[in-house]
């Protein structure tokens, strides 16, 4: 190694050093000797302290050598030019860098700490000349990340290393930018230092979060350690390996963590849903090699097991999906093979499973000097439907935004002659202003003004977090051939020969009002005048789910773009429509649904005699 060496000549009268000097012990009748004192200090390649500095700021201090106590103290800056000492043994002690500042770092990605230490005799009437060589006295650590950990973390994985675990100022954390950076750690007057380490990140494959914590003992002032971190273990087990190695003085400390050769695996937070879960096992196949008799048990009450066959997903991996599980409810599982548990059991517990609020619209009232209603009634007492959940194109009137009810056009209304779930239903209900067709609509949110008397504004979206599979519902739809054309999406297939069409959707997604145009609680704003906003739940970014149901006037019925098949529209029918998951691996902030008479009345085509009443919305958790 390179190093600069520094001369302390230390020659001048002892009386020039009063203030600067610790006079711990006075001069014996032993006589007197002087002292010559170099420091050789490494050659200084980082910005953080100049050699100059390292060298002006080193504190020196003189000690009796039994232990005895400090014979003198200084900066060098300070110090005086010469040093008379009484004729004894002593040990000079040199510390330089960040450990001598008033306030030192403890941990620091540039500012070493060096430190070094001799004995040596005054003899009466004679120089004694002392050379001490300082070197880095930091615990430092250097963290490589293997390839494998950016091929299976997702962005933003990180190792924090320090000496206390609650103390982020004795802390760094080496993320993927500070691979192979090196750490000061300062160590001295700490008992027994340890560094305790803990790596979090995110799983590509699935999303779930990772975390290994560890430590590493008997920390020695100058040692480099450095970690080299590897993923070698599926489902985010990782191996370790330890080197430390500081000069010709190697220590191997290798530390490893492997997975259980046979046992349960943990699994993604994001497969756990309210009625079905997926669980996972590592499993030895030299040990057991018959997959079928690899199965999973699981129970709710610690008494009633039920067991499933277990998937092979690849060598040495198993799954399987829990199936009819009860939401909110805490179950433990185990592996089974042959018969014989193997290794510990989990617990998970299942998300929870709301339904809608106001579900079949029981819950209205008129809206204030009107005669036509809001979908809620704040005098009701029943949680949810107090306030509004459900929003329609008729407006709120005096009590908030004028809508098509307003200019003499009521398009929705409440039904106490069909219904099919309590006492009354909504009917969404079609009809025309001046040659324009106003589509009848309910939905989840709110109507936001209407843009002269060519359109409207509707803010869909409330704030939702559970998962649902599948939603449910009791419909009828009655109409006629289109009688209105104003324009069409591209694509669309509708003529004056065609009868109306209505359809039903839901959306799960994290739609930021920002983005979307609405507000916090109902984030997605569509002008109906503008059909940029229009949002295609299919191939929208921010969507989780969608579903779609397509009642055809003529009697027939499409599901989530599939097979258009025959289909009762015009009696009630309850219709299950499944959701289809475009990511599992996110929760939702919001939820959509919405039902229109007529499909296309956002581009003010359609038939102005269609009606679609909807009763008894539920969502299934499956």
């Amino acid at each position: 190694m390179k190093r600069l060496t520094y001369a302390f000549m230390l020659t001048a009268a002892t009386v020039l050093a009063a203030s600067c000097s610790k006079e711990i012990r006075n001069a014996s009748d032993k006589g007197e000797g002087s002292l010559t004192l170099s420091v050789e200090l490494p050659a200084v390649t980082k910005a953080a302290m100049s050699s100059d500095e390292l060298v002006n700021s080193a504190s020196v201090k003189i000690y009796m050598a039994d232990f005895s106590g400090l014979v003198r103290q200084y900066t060098y800056a300070d110090a005086p030019s010469t040093i008379y000492l009484p004729a004894d043994s002593y040990r000079v002690d040199v510390l330089a860098g960040e450990a001598v500042k008033a306030a030192p770092a403890v941990a620091s990605w540039d500012q070493k700490s060096y430190a070094g230490s001799k004995e040596f005799t005054i003899a009466a009437g004679q120089n004694s000349s002392v050379q001490v060589a300082a070197g880095v006295c930091n615990a430092v650590t250097k963290l490589n990340y293997d390839a494998t950990v950016a091929e299976n973390f997702n962005a933003g994985y990180s190792l924090t290393i320090g000496l206390d675990a609650s103390d982020a100022s004795t802390q760094l954390v080496y993320d993927a930018a500070k691979s192979g950076k090196e750490g000061y750690f300062i160590i001295s007057g700490v008992d027994e230092p340890t560094f305790s380490w803990t790596f979090n990140g995110t799983l590509a494959k699935d999303g779930s979060t990772f975390t290994k914590s560890g430590v590493i003992e008997n920390l020695e002032p100058g040692k480099l350690y450095t970690m080299n971190l590897v993923y070698t273990i599926k489902d985010g087990l990782l191996g370790l390996s330890l080197l430390v190695d500081y000069g010709t003085d190697i220590v191997d400390d290798v530390i490893v963590f492997e997975a259980t050769s046979t046992g349960l695996a943990a699994s993604s937070i994001y497969e756990i849903w309210a009625g079905h879960a997926t669980v996972h096992a590592d499993v030895d196949e030299s040990e057991f090699g018959d997959p079928s008799a690899i199965k999973f048990a699981y129970t709710s009450d610690g008494s009633n097991w039920t067991s499933v066959d277990a998937v092979r997903n690849s060598e040495g991996s198993y799954s399987a999906v829990l199936r009819g599980l009860t939401a909110s409810t805490e179950y433990t599982y185990k592996l089974v093979i042959a018969g014989e548990d193997q290794g510990e059991p989990r617990t998970f517990t299942t998300e929870a499973s709301p339904n809608v609020p106001n579900p079949s619209f029981e819950y209205v009232s008129l809206v204030a000097g009107a005669s036509y209603y809001k979908w809620y009634d704040p005098s009701c007492g029943v949680p949810g439907a107090t306030t509004q959940f459900w929003g329609s194109g008729n407006g709120e009137g005096n009590e908030g935004v004028k809508g098509s009810a307003s200019m003499g056009m009521v398009i929705t209304y409440v039904d106490e002659t069909e219904h099919m779930d309590g006492a009354r239903s909504v009917r969404a209900q079609s009809g025309s202003i001046l040659g324009m067709l106003a589509a009848g609509n309910i939905f989840t949110g709110h109507f936001a003004g209407l843009v002269g008397t060519s359109g409207g504004k509707v803010c869909f979206g409330r704030p939702w977090t559970s998962r649902p599979t599948a939603i449910r519902l009791w419909v009828k739809y009655t109409t006629d051939k289109v009688n209105i054309i104003g324009s069409l999406p591209e694509g669309a297939d509708l003529t004056k020969n065609d009868y109306d069409r209505a359809n039903i959707k839901i959306a799960l997604g994290t739609w930021n009002y920002k983005t979307y145009g609405g507000d916090k609680d109902c984030p997605i704003l569509v002008n109906t005048t503008d059909a940029s906003t229009f949002v295609d739940y299919r191939t929208d970014p921010s969507t989780i789910a969608d579903a779609e149901v397509i009642l055809y006037g003529d009697g027939r019925q499409q599901i989530n773009s599939g097979e258009i098949v025959a289909a009762e529209t015009t009696q009630w029918r309850q219709i299950t429509i499944p959701l289809e998951y475009h990511t599992e691996n996110e929760y939702p902030t919001h939820i959509v649904i919405s039902g229109a008479a007529s499909m296309y009345g956002d581009y003010f085509s359609g038939s102005d005699k269609s009606k679609l009443w909807l009763d008894g919305v539920e969502l299934l958790y499956e």
